[in-house]
């Protein structure tokens, strides 16, 4: 029992390391599964959008670029658009676009493409009065606020480095933020014109994860030794008119770390105060694609925009045009604009959104994880596999539920992933253990019953092998012992090899008489038979198929004789008739596995199996082949039963009424029964009450209808009524036999 505990301990502990291991480890395949749940929640709850939200994006859409040229448009226009947008009211206005080359379109960049001469002269003339298309733009960003793009590389010794806009402060608390923030060295960046009539230039860059995925949006990264603004961050900073970034790291005041370096906790953006991960980044809690977020560009030159959709409001221009593959995908949309995923982040820090794995979560995890998978394996084999997938059920779904809430209530992500995988496996292998333990019950049970009880019995034990009481009970059993009359005689005449066939001949039919009632064969000794009936399944007609059992073994043992007799003939041998006794006795026994705990065996003992084995050795003495107690022939209602006698068997004070079987049902009601029970009884009768004559007389009249197997019976009791010294005719007298051997 120790060792098969241990060993089911050992293999349901297997999935539930493993689970623990891939929860600590977070391999990339784990961590894309867990993303494609979390990116599950926001699709069926995404955040809901709201007209009162403060951002818009200018879309240089396919419309715009149908109506207005293809891109890129002169800076002119955009510089017409800066200035609507700045007319209107806006709060800023941010640049999902980086210009870093100059106006292609500008007069002065068509000037060198003119032939040399006077027409050329004449044409730059007019332009050195004229502002170009760049400082049109440049004058437009001045006079509105505005944020610029640009867009951070590893290119070692980009030369931009140098020029690197700097137009915010950095107040940092607890550990230096530069440290843990995404690293470039180099960034392409707006023309020097630009960078400084703008109020801000933050960067574009995305980080996505490995399945192209933009869940996670930086808000601070770092170029060299400086910390540079995402566009949202710096279009946030310059909508406040703030001046500065406050980062919070681990071991700041209220972030204590223990003195660990974890990372960045928050940053502070004016009066908005956003949670990020360690790198800075922030999870987004994405919405819907929704189309009123978006304002064409042609329909804002156009005139036809409300002022109330700018005014106040962070303006990002961007490009939804398909030709322009600025198209990024989303937890919840396979592709939209990339100046929708800045737009959405503000969104979502201007709403309070919050979407964040904290840094317990794993924490958190593994604990339910081993609680979970420990109960399960603790559980399974009290409960059993179909109440076990009920239970491990609700506990997934409990998980699945308090992730749920946690996402939903709080904007919390917790996995439920890995407790789940562990209850599931610690499920499968116990299952695993338990089927196999089953199979391998139900192999011992085939082979400790198969050659003892009928195939169909087996079968019930096997499946249900709780009905099997191993140990031990108290069950009333009817019992019988079987034993070859003459086996020595029989055995002397043989070769060992001619005895082993005899014996198997002998046993065989036996047996099967045995196992077709629904008998059990308890053991053979020699030549003798033991089996029981009403073990180790219940069996309510048990005597009814013990007395059976003897008719039919009867049945097959002429048969045998039959077949013996002729092949003695043949053979010119001496032919030896097979004859047996049986004893039956019903009554209470020990049943169950006995013996040592090397060696046991399924058997019975008790009172009622010693009687049952001296009625057996008892047929000898009443010259019958049968006899059973009073309690076997109550239970056997119709069959053809007489009563032999009131016998003291040995080792017993107590006597016992016993009776013989002289045939089944169909000879019970036959008029030669009938004749041979009435001269039965009165030889009873008669010899019980001291009238010897008149019972030798019976005796001599039953004789005649009896059947041959039962007709010693009758000669015993014509002896019995012989005159004796001292007996007189008809006086009372002590009937009760004694038996002296078994």
């Amino acid at each position: 029992m120790l060792a098969r505990r241990s060993a089911y301990a050992a293999i349901v502990a297997l999935p539930l390391l493993a689970a623990l291991v891939l929860i600590a480890l977070q391999p990339p395949l784990f961590g894309a599964l867990r993303n494609d749940l979390f990116d599950l929640y926001q699709r069926i709850e995404p955040r809901p959008w709201s007209s009162d939200l403060p951002v818009r994006i200018l879309d240089i859409d396919d419309a715009s670029l149908a109506r207005l040229g293809q891109w890129p448009w002169p800076r002119t226009r955009l510089a017409e658009m800066v200035e609507r947008l700045g007319a209107a009211g806006a709060a800023v206005v941010g640049f999902d676009i980086v210009f870093s080359e100059p106006d292609r379109t500008s007069l002065d960049a068509v000037l060198p493409l003119l032939p040399e001469g006077a027409a050329r002269n004449s044409v730059a003339a007019i332009l050195e009065a004229l502002p170009s298309n760049d400082d049109r733009f440049a004058k437009a960003i001045a006079g509105t606020p505005s944020v610029l793009g640009m867009v951070l590389t590893q290119r070692a010794g980009d030369p931009d480095l140098a020029r690197l806009p700097v137009k915010f402060g950095i107040a940092a608390g607890g550990d230096d933020p530069r440290t843990f923030l995404p690293d470039f060295s180099a960034a392409v960046l707006p023309l020097p014109a630009f960078s400084e009539a703008a109020a801000g230039v933050g960067a574009l860059n995305w980080l996505p994860d490995r399945d192209q995925v933009v869940r996670q949006v930086p808000l601070l990264l770092r170029v060299g030794e400086q910390i540079v603004p995402s566009l949202a961050t710096e279009a946030l900073r310059v909508a406040q008119d703030a001046s500065t970034f406050i980062i919070r790291a681990s071991n700041a005041s209220g972030a204590s770390a223990f003195g660990a370096s974890t990372g960045i906790v928050a940053v502070k953006i004016g009066a908005i105060e956003a949670s990020t991960d360690p790198r800075g980044e922030v999870r987004v809690r994405v919405g819907p694609t929704e189309p009123r977020r978006f304002i064409p560009a042609w329909k804002l030159l156009a005139g036809e925009v409300p002022q109330d959709e700018i005014a106040g409001r962070i303006i990002l221009v961007g490009t939804s045009a398909a030709g322009l593959l600025d198209v990024r995908a989303t937890p919840i949309d396979a592709a939209v604009p990339g100046v929708e995923i800045q737009a959405q982040l503000i969104e979502h820090l201007v709403s309070g959104a919050s979407l964040s794995r904290p840094d317990w979560a794993t924490g958190a995890e593994l604990v339910a994880t081993s609680v979970l998978g420990i109960a399960a394996a603790v559980l399974l084999p009290l409960v059993g596999v179909v109440t076990g997938a009920l239970l491990g059920g609700l506990a997934m779904a409990g998980i699945a539920a308090t992730s749920w809430y946690a996402f939903t209530a709080h904007g919390v992500l917790v996995d439920p992933i890995g407790a789940g995988l562990a209850v599931t496996g610690v499920y499968l292998a116990g299952v695993y253990l338990l089927y196999h333990a089953e199979q391998r019950q139900k192999r011992w049970v085939r082979q400790a019953f198969g050659h003892f009880v009928s195939p169909a019995v087996v079968e019930q034990l096997a499946a249900d092998p709780k009905r099997l009481v191993l140990g031990g009970e108290i069950r009333t059993l009817t019992v019988m012992f079987s034993d070859v009359r003459g086996f020595t005689s029989i055995s002397e005449s043989m070769t060992a090899e001619e005895l082993t066939r005899f014996m198997n001949r002998y046993l065989t039919p036996m047996t099967d008489a045995v196992l077709e009632a629904n008998g059990t064969v308890d053991k053979y000794v020699g030549d003798a038979i033991m089996a029981f009936w009403n073990a180790p399944l219940d069996d309510a007609d048990h005597a009814a198929n013990a007395a059976a059992a003897v008719l039919a073994m009867y049945g097959r043992l002429a048969e045998l004789n039959d077949t013996l007799r002729r092949e003695a003939q043949a053979a010119g041998t001496r032919f030896i008739e097979v004859r047996s006794g049986i004893g039956l006795a019903t009554g209470d026994c020990c049943v169950g596995n006995l013996g040592s705990s090397q060696r046991f065996d399924y058997s019975a003992l008790g009172d009622t199996v010693n009687i049952a084995s001296r009625l057996e050795g008892a047929t000898k003495f009443y010259r019958v082949s049968v006899l059973a107690t009073e309690t076997t022939r109550a239970q056997v209602q119709g069959s053809a039963w007489l009563e032999v006698d009131l016998t003291r068997v040995k080792g017993r004070a107590q006597p016992v009424r016993i009776f013989t079987l002289v045939g089944d049902r169909g000879f019970a009601a036959s008029p030669g029964f009938a004749a041979l029970d009435e001269a039965h009884g009165t030889m009873l009768a008669c010899y019980r009450g001291g009238h010897f004559d008149a019972a030798a007389q019976a005796a001599e009249r039953a004789a005649g209808l009896a059947p041959a197997a039962i007709v010693g019976l009758y000669d015993l009791y014509r002896e019995r009524c012989r005159p004796r010294p001292g007996r007189l005719e008809g006086e009372a007298w002590d009937y009760v036999t004694t038996l002296e051997e078994k």
